[in-house]
């Protein structure tokens, strides 16, 4: 088993984005209405002195558009990171950013350091999205980011939302399938989420814009989750975190609000694989032992047994276990059946 892997984020506010995405309230998503670049190095020591020796670390720049803030403050930022790379305390830099700061300026600078990982806004892949959005970049830029982080030889994290204006399940399966065959190496699946303070609360109240139902939301999410497991690409958070201000009413308006919006999406795709499976094999009654990957069992079983007690009533089943195996991975399943 590996070491863990731990993130020591460090929020940039919108110093690095003049431009204005209808979802985007950022102070409102990561807390930080100011920054205090002096202050970075105090932050590394006080996570580092938190986590354990074993632990496999990395620094993470969240919250901005990284490469898009003041040349001279990145290369001042990414030092300062270095620093406990050469210490032998962090192992990596990782850094959230936009298409349309990728070029190969900003790529020789990164090079320069220890960057493992870029993440990626793209949003969508679908220009309709993209201008109703206000992302101010197209597809086509998007597509060239991701090949130019990929040639220069960083890991690519694909971050996609769900539910946007002008947005479609259909989109959003596509949007996922280029991702996917982008080459990422991982993704981060966000449903939409009406701040207040935003272009996209002023569409919600003028009725412009209809904000997903947590149902809706599920739905859509377990669709890509479905795509980026056919290429076996990770996904590696869906929603955002509650330290991003989720769960705080008073900035929210709509949208898919729910804390465990992840879990069910994912439950929903492992009660679909699951029943696809079952029906395939024309099975009914008796007993069923589901067999799913390691960390997976709460999942599968769904929130309050709800898998379970929808297959059961569906196929009548008397009794259903749900157990991990080390050799299944993804959202494979593996049935046994008996009468």
């Amino acid at each position: 088993m590996g070491s863990r892997h731990v993130n020591i984020p460090i929020f940039i506010p919108h110093i690095g984005c003049p431009n204005a995405c209808v979802f985007c309230n950022q102070r409102s998503i990561s807390g930080h209405t100011d920054f205090d670049p002096s202050s970075v190095d105090r932050q590394i020591a006080e996570a580092l002195s938190t986590i354990d020796g074993d632990a496999s670390c990395e620094i993470a720049f969240f919250g901005g558009s990284f490469t898009g803030i003041d040349r001279e403050l990145m290369l001042y930022l990414l030092g300062v990171a270095q620093k406990y790379i050469d210490a032998g305390r962090v192992e990596g830099i990782r850094m959230s950013t936009r298409p349309d700061y990728i070029n190969r300026c900003v790529l020789s600078d990164l090079s320069r350091f220890s960057v493992r990982t870029v993440e990626l806004g793209l949003q969508s892949l679908d220009d309709r999205v993209l201008i109703a959005s206000g992302r101010g970049h197209d597809a086509a830029c998007a597509l060239r980011a991701c090949a130019d982080i990929k040639r220069a030889g960083y890991e690519l994290i694909g971050q996609m939302m769900i539910g946007l204006p002008e947005s479609t399940a259909e989109s959003e399966i596509m949007t996922a399938r280029m991702i996917a065959e982008a080459g990422a190496d991982g993704a981060r699946v966000y449903p939409t989420v009406v701040f207040y303070d935003t272009e996209l609360a002023a569409m919600t109240e003028r009725g412009q814009y209809t904000p997903l139902c947590d149902e809706e939301a599920v739905e859509r999410t377990k669709n890509v989750l479905s795509v980026f497991d056919e290429y076996g690409v990770p996904c590696i958070r869906v929603g955002l975190q509650s330290s991003e201000n989720l769960a705080d009413e008073s900035k929210v308006l709509g949208g898919a609000n729910h804390s465990a919006i992840g879990e069910l999406a994912m439950g929903e795709l492992f009660y679909e694989r699951i029943c696809r499976e079952i029906e395939s094999r024309n099975i009914r009654g008796g007993e069923l032992t589901v067999y799913v990957p390691v960390g997976c069992v709460s999942k599968a079983v769904g929130q309050k047994k709800r898998n379970k007690e929808r297959i059961c009533q569906k196929y009548g089943f008397k009794h259903i276990k749900v157990l991990e195996k080390n050799q299944i991975l993804g959202y494979n399943i593996i049935l046994e059946h008996n009468i």
